[in-house]
């Protein structure tokens, strides 16, 4: 065999395995891409859960976040959508929160996604250093780029979801030179990693498949029903739980839209007061029923346990009387005769309101 055809062999092995790189490259790319925004997206939500009190504990702790924000707000607007959809409103309050930390102008969501991808890439490189380690030496077989592979994807099951079937098309390779292999997938990986830095740079919330304030808000799962008469929602923490929905806290029912019979009074009592007295609520279009059997009504009232209890919080207070025209308009109803605001609610703060808040 002559230098040429020598040098010719030795071109056409280079050529195999820069094309085994460059496929395995762009295999492993996608999966790179979607493991990157999988673990930011977990990182993120572990990160914020440390750092804000908003997510440090149960949902309970959460509201009371929400009840703040709504408060320091001072917008109807948003009281109305947590009032009326209060999982959504946690739902988008978690949203708002996650986005304002990542896009807050220091670069944030670039150094978490560019944190976890320097950690993926590693973990990829030390796989195709560990699978050549491991294939050069073997004697007893001759297909080693198809041992390379088995090996390089199952160093890689903990990291990126890279299935072997997909690498059929490699397997059967011609390839000797396994440490030229390891260097060829080096130098295509670092091209790799180059590149999706660059994207990662202009990425935005949107990128996610899995949006890290999904993953924050099933931390504070549970149950979202809401009592019929004032609209504050079961604390339960497990969704779909056995025994009835109940709450520590029930609210002004008028600001559920309730009024008092044969008039358009928007009713300032609250549900567990009102289960302790000899006053009626009506159902359909006649048929009255007395608090204290409230739960003859039927679903949804039968569903739920009102223990007799005459506490209201201040908030509550402060903000029907803050906000007295706009329930009113909103439900086209009164603040009047028995449902007129006592002089003292009026006197209330919000910042009175605020602190009693931080006591329970």
């Amino acid at each position: 065999m002559n230098f040429f055809q020598c040098f010719q062999i030795s071109c056409q092995g280079a050529t195999t395995i820069t094309t085994f790189a460059v496929f395995l490259r762009d295999k492993v790319e996608p999966a790179l891409r979607r493991a990157v925004y999988e673990r930011t997206a977990k990182a993120i939500a572990e990160d914020m859960q440390g750092k804000f009190l908003d997510f440090r504990g149960n949902r309970a702790n959460l509201e009371v976040s929400i009840l703040k924000y709504l408060a320091e707000q001072e917008n109807f607007e948003y009281f109305r959508q947590y009032l009326m959809f209060p999982k959504e409103f946690f739902q988008s309050y978690i949203k708002r929160q996650v986005k304002s930390y990542c896009l807050d102008g220091s670069r944030r969501l670039e150094k978490f996604l560019d944190s976890s991808l320097s950690l993926l890439y590693r973990n990829i490189l030390s796989a195709a250093s560990l699978s050549s380690q491991i294939v050069k030496d073997r004697t007893d077989r001759e297909d080693k780029v198809s041992l390379w592979l088995d090996e390089f994807c199952r160093e890689l099951t903990e990291v990126i979801s890279l299935p072997r079937s997909d690498l059929k098309g490699i397997e059967h390779q011609e390839v000797s030179d396994i440490e030229f292999l390891s260097s060829a997938m080096e130098d295509n990986l670092d091209d790799l990693r180059d590149r999706l830095q660059k994207e990662f740079a202009a990425a935005n919330m949107n990128s996610f498949s899995t949006q890290p304030h999904t993953i924050l808000a099933e931390h504070f799962s549970g149950c979202w029903e809401q009592c019929p008469f004032c609209g504050a929602v079961c604390t339960n923490t497990m969704q779909g739980h056995d025994g009835d929905h109940q709450l520590v806290f029930h609210r002004p029912q008028g600001v559920k839209g309730w009024r008092w019979i044969e008039t358009d009074h928007l009713v300032i009592d609250i549900c567990s007061s009102d289960v302790a007295s000899d006053c009626t609520f009506r159902i359909g279009d006649n048929k009255s029923i007395p608090y204290k059997r409230y739960r003859d009504a039927g679903p949804p009232y039968s569903t739920w346990n009102i223990l007799p209890d005459p506490s209201m919080q201040a908030y509550w207070k402060w903000f029907v009387s803050h906000f007295q025209t706009h329930l009113e308009a909103l439900y086209n109803r009164k603040f009047q005769g028995k449902g007129e605001i006592p002089e003292a609610w009026r006197r209330i703060t919000k910042e009175e309101a605020l602190s009693e808040l931080d006591k329970h």
